[in-house]
Formats: C-alpha cells, sequence, structure tokens
C-alpha cells in the first residue's frame, strides 16, 4: 500500500507541516502531494488531523478532530478532499498522471454507486480525456462535481455516463476555481450593481455623463500609469474611448490583438499579436543580463490552447447567472497569468474587467468603473494579489536564459495558467468595486454636483469667461480653497482682494460646507 504520510524533502507541504505540534497526520491534497511528491503549487489551506476532538484553523492549516481520519489510501485521501477541500484540479491533474488508471478504475468498482467515487471517475477522464474501462453508470441520484458550499459553481452540464453534474465554471482547457469565503458572500450579497443603479438613479442625466466621461480618461490614464507610462493625452483618450466600448464586441483572440494595436501605438519594437517566444516580468542582471523573473508567462506553443479556453469558459460563464465580478475575476487575471503579447498585458487584463462587468450587465450602459484607478491608490494591494499566484510557480518552472535576455521554458507548465485558485484575486477585485460603487462613484458625482454652484456662484458674482472660471475652480482645488499668490499676481492679477476673499469663502461653504 502506498504511504501516504511519509516524508517528502521536496514538497514544502511537509515541511509546513512538521512545524505543527497538534497534528498527527496529513489529509486530502496535502497527504495526497507529499506521497506522490506532486510538483504543484501547495493550496492555500491543507488539512490534518489534529489530537483535540474540535475543528480550528491555525494559519494556513485546517486541523480535524481524530474522527475525520480518513483511510490511508488514496480513495480515503481523494474522498477526505473532494468532502472537505472541494476540487482541486491542478493537485488531481498532477496526481492522474502519475498514478495507474486501473487505481482509479478499482475504486470505482469497488463503490459503483458511490457520490464521491463517481466524482473520481469523472474528474479522472474529464482531466485526462480518456475513458476507462467501466461501464457507464446506471444506478445512483445524480450528484454535483462542485459543492456549493466549499466553491462557487457554474453552470451545469450533465454526464450521464458518470451520474455526475459537471457544475465547473469553466472547461478542461481553462477553469480556475474560486473558493467560496465569508468576504465573498458578504460582497455578492451587497448587490453591488443595483447599488450603483440606485447612485445613478438619483443623479441627473447631465451630470452622470460629465462623471461618465471623467471616469472614463481617470481609468485610462491610471492604467497607463500602473505600468510606468505617461503617453500623451491623444492615446489617453484613445484607449479611454476602448474602454467606453468595453462589451459590444465578443472577445476572441482576434479581437484581444486588436485591443494591443490600440496599447502600443508603435510596433516598431514590440512583435504584435500573441509571442512566439517565452515571456517574463521581471528586470535583467545588470551585470549579466540574466532575467529575474517575478513571473514567468505561459510558453508560446501553449498560447493557442490557453486562450481559446479562456475565451470558450468566458462565453460559458457570459451566458450564465455565474456571478459577474467573479466571472471578470477569473478571465481578467487568467488572461494577466498567461501574458499572451511581448508588451500590453497588464492594460488588456484590465480592460477585461471592464469587457465582462458589461457585458454582464453589470453595470449601466456609458457608465465605466474606474477600476484602474482604484487599482492604482492600492498597489501595493495590487502587487501582492498578482504575487500570490506567481511566486508559488516560479520553483515549478524550470528555464534557462536566451542569448536574447528571455527566458526559455523547459518543462510541461500548460496547467498552471489552467487551474489555480483564483480566490484572493477576487476577494482584491470585489474590494475595488465597492470601493467604487460606495466612494468613488458617489464623490465624483458629488465633486460635480459642488463646483457646478461654485461655478454658477462665480458667474453671477463676477463677469468671467468659462475657460477662466473652470481655471480658478481648479487651482482653488489644488490649494485647499486658497488662490496662490503666484495665481494671483498672473492668471488672476485683476481680482480685487475683496473678490478673492469672497470666492475662497464661498468655495469653502460649497465644499467643506463652512467648515
Amino acid at each position: 500500500m502506498k504511504e501516504y504520510n511519509q516524508k517528502s524533502q521536496s514538497v514544502d507541504v511537509f515541511q509546513a507541516f512538521t512545524a505543527l505540534e497538534d497534528a498527527t497526520t496529513l489529509a486530502g491534497y496535502a497527504a495526497l502531494i507529499v506521497a506522490h511528491d506532486l510538483s504543484v503549487p501547495a493550496p492555500d489551506y491543507l488539512c490534518a488531523i489534529g489530537i483535540k476532538h474540535k475543528k480550528y484553523v491555525r494559519g494556513r492549516w485546517r486541523i480535524f478532530t481524530p474522527r475525520h481520519k480518513p483511510d490511508d489510501s488514496l480513495d480515503g485521501h481523494l474522498t477526505f478532499a473532494l468532502k472537505y477541500e472541494g476540487v482541486d484540479l491542478a493537485a488531481l491533474k498532477a496526481l492522474f498522471e502519475v498514478i495507474e488508471p486501473e487505481a482509479i478504475a478499482e475504486i470505482v468498482r469497488a463503490k459503483p454507486t458511490g457520490a464521491y467515487s463517481r466524482r473520481i471517475w469523472y474528474l479522472y477522464e474529464w482531466l485526462c480525456d480518456k475513458e476507462l474501462d467501466i461501464k457507464n453508470a446506471t444506478r445512483g441520484n445524480f450528484v454535483p462535481l462542485i459543492d456549493d458550499a466549499l466553491q462557487y459553481s457554474g453552470p451545469i452540464r450533465d454526464s450521464r455516463r458518470h451520474r455526475v453534474r459537471n457544475n465547473l465554471p469553466g472547461t478542461r482547457e481553462f477553469c480556475p476555481l474560486i473558493r467560496r469565503t465569508e468576504k465573498l458572500d458578504r460582497f455578492i450579497a451587497m448587490n453591488l450593481s443595483q447599488a450603483a443603479i440606485d447612485h445613478i438613479g438619483k443623479t441627473h442625466a447631465d451630470l452622470l455623463s460629465r462623471a461618465a466621461a471623467f471616469l472614463l480618461l481617470k481609468d485610462s490614464k491610471a492604467s497607463y500609469t500602473i505600468e510606468g507610462e505617461a503617453p500623451a493625452h491623444n492615446r489617453i483618450e484613445r484607449w479611454g474611448k476602448i474602454i467606453g466600448e468595453a462589451g459590444q464586441r465578443k472577445m476572441s483572440v482576434e479581437e484581444l490583438e486588436y485591443l494591443q494595436t490600440i496599447v502600443i501605438a508603435d510596433h516598431r519594437f514590440v512583435m504584435p499579436g500573441c509571442r512566439v517566444e517565452g515571456g517574463f516580468v521581471g528586470e535583467h542582471d545588470r551585470t549579466t543580463g540574466i532575467p529575474i523573473p517575478v513571473h514567468i508567462s505561459a510558453r508560446a506553443e501553449d498560447l493557442e490552447s490557453l486562450l481559446s479556453g479562456l475565451i470558450e469558459t468566458c462565453q460559458l460563464l457570459g451566458e450564465s447567472d455565474y456571478d459577474a465580478a467573479l466571472t471578470a475575476t477569473l478571465i481578467a487575471f487568467g488572461f494577466v497569468f498567461i501574458h499572451p503579447f511581448e508588451d500590453g498585458n497588464g492594460r488588456i487584463h484590465r480592460y477585461l474587467f471592464h469587457h465582462v462587468l458589461a457585458e454582464k450587465g453589470f453595470v449601466s450602459k456609458g457608465l465605466v468603473f474606474p477600476v484602474s484607478a482604484v487599482i492604482l491608490d492600492r498597489i501595493a494591494d495590487y502587487r501582492e494579489t498578482l504575487e500570490h499566484y506567481s511566486k508559488p510557480r516560479l520553483d515549478l518552472i524550470e528555464w534557462r536564459p536566451t542569448d536574447k535576455g528571455n527566458v526559455e521554458i523547459l518543462n510541461e507548465t500548460i496547467d498552471l495558467y489552467r487551474y489555480f485558485d483564483a480566490t484572493r484575486q477576487a476577494e482584491f477585485f470585489f474590494e475595488c468595486i465597492e470601493e467604487t460603487v460606495n466612494k468613488i462613484l458617489p464623490e465624483e458625482v458629488g465633486y460635480l454636483s459642488k463646483y457646478d454652484l461654485l461655478d454658477d456662484f462665480i458667474k453671477n458674482y463676477i463677469d468671467m469667461p468659462d475657460k477662466l472660471v473652470d481655471l480658478l475652480i481648479r487651482f482653488l482645488n489644488q490649494n485647499d480653497g486658497k488662490l496662490s499668490k503666484r495665481a494671483r499676481d498672473k492668471e488672476f492679477s485683476q481680482l480685487t482682494n475683496a473678490e478673492v476673499q469672497v470666492i475662497e469663502r464661498k468655495y469653502d461653504d460649497v465644499f467643506h460646507g463652512g467648515g
């Protein structure tokens, strides 16, 4: 019998387990990863059997009671994993590649009507794309693959062979998963889409149009700023126009390549379209020029499969009732992790947030959520969210530097980009949406309302051209409601001290309530 709690020095799961003083054995995916020395990213949460008769969480470990201890076998740990941890496609695929198919067949034959044995059977055939020598199931109720209490399920596609309901939120070529958490349930219950509609319903159409135009440009500029770029205003406007059209065209490889031509105006130094070589995000050693990656992109030869899977999953979830924000998380982060282009991936990744939210009807027509602007304000959290995916995978990718200062991947890595846990990314994205709906959008509408009040006051108080009034208000904004000495000596030298004081008092009254 395979020893499922043997030591494996090459897997950090066991090393983390040794730090636990009140747990006796690994269970579920942790046991499977260690026993089979699987080269997969360790799950965010791992399971072990403790000595106490109560369940509790310690760091990344979920400690179960002795009565939860599974049989120390392939069947025992697989059943425990599906029952208490959910579906981890990366770990399951790696496991199925190193065990004999007959081992799965024996589990199914021993329990032909078992709910978990049929799930295991289905997952093996689905992930490996081959049938076991087992006759179709004829008995047993249809069972869902994803347990809604553990993970967010997708649209149902029945498999009569296994009497299983495939409710995975994706396809074999691309299927990230999101764990059910209290935080995500709370965000979903907020119904932020309706909250945005409620805010909009209280806003005059003209005011909303102006707010939308400002937020569009703000988001476009922020997306470039995140990449460390400061392009000319016409490029910002051009990309803003594209963001405003998000959701109007179906996603395809051709559409993604078109978006890249808008983002990267000058293709003399960047090859348009999908990469034909490796790719990475990071720096180069100053002396040797050797790459120092913080993220390694998918292999060029895997891009066709990954992108077709991403697009098919986007269509599958877009036509279902799968939550819009969760869908946007899977598609947008999935794209940037694959990193299919030489350049422009980050901006297109953030565009995809807009695309999915618009296509799913989460945002009202003509309104753009300034997601990039919120991300820019939370750039450290954003980078940590990206690194949460990338860091654990760096050690699993074998590569060597090329003479062009690039990376050449030497091992199979496609499943690292197909199957991953996007829970951390989903929570971050929901935080950005919540800030947009409850803070950014009301603040911008509120600012424009106050701007109009001050604009009307100044025009009635002094005969001044519109452009100059706008400049005056901007100067006051920039200097906390006071007109600077430079502005008083130059652009507004003709204003008297008394007039300036009246305008400053009015500004304070309008923007600060006279405080």
